[in-house]
């Protein structure tokens, strides 16, 4: 009879447990507004960095550490990449970051799913919607957001890391206007 009381108690603790990290995530989630953030790109094995802005919902401006001057803008419909000698504009809903920018969907998400704990260093959310696959990565001990990995339809996968991550920080809405062709 203790062995199965000792069970349950365990039991019932891992599950408190879980329930609590989930609860906490979100609702540091529901108090953000945006983030600054340095961050490392992994495409395909191809690596960037640089340094981006985002604000809730679906907004988000990074400017690559390159020489042709790589920026990525996104006004929360379309998404533009621009360097000194192209231009692509997208609609945001045919990419990752549509879900990705949206922190009532991650929210939603994060209530529906286990979170895998890694290394006692990360939290892991995985979720497939329309044609991605997406992982979301906290911090195991501050809970913040610190990167996320995706894969595409055409199985691209897309690593991104987030660095010196801060919370609600004054920024200025014309960072997220569109860029114009030259």
């Amino acid at each position: 009879m203790i062995n199965k009381f000792i069970f349950f108690f365990l039991l019932f603790s891992i599950f408190e447990a879980s329930a609590n990290v989930k609860e906490k995530i979100i609702q540091n989630l529901e108090n953000i507004n945006n983030l600054t953030f340095n961050f490392e790109q992994n495409i395909n094995g191809k690596t960037e960095n640089g340094r981006c802005a985002l604000s809730y919902p679906k907004k988000i401006f990074c400017e690559y550490n390159l020489k042709n001057n790589k920026i990525l803008v996104s006004d929360g419909k379309s998404i533009v990449i621009k360097t000194n000698s192209s231009y692509y504009l997208y609609p945001l809903a045919r990419t990752p970051l549509n879900l990705i920018l949206n922190k009532k969907f991650l929210i939603n998400k994060i209530e529906n799913l286990n979170e895998r704990i890694l290394d006692n260093k990360f939290i892991n959310f995985k979720f497939f919607e329309e044609d991605f696959e997406i992982n979301i990565f906290f911090n195991y001990n501050t809970l913040g957001l610190i990167g996320w990995q995706t894969k595409d339809i055409y199985q691209n996968l897309s690593i991104t890391f987030l660095d010196s991550v801060k919370k609600n920080q004054k920024l200025n809405n014309n960072l997220f206007i569109l860029p114009q062709q030259n």
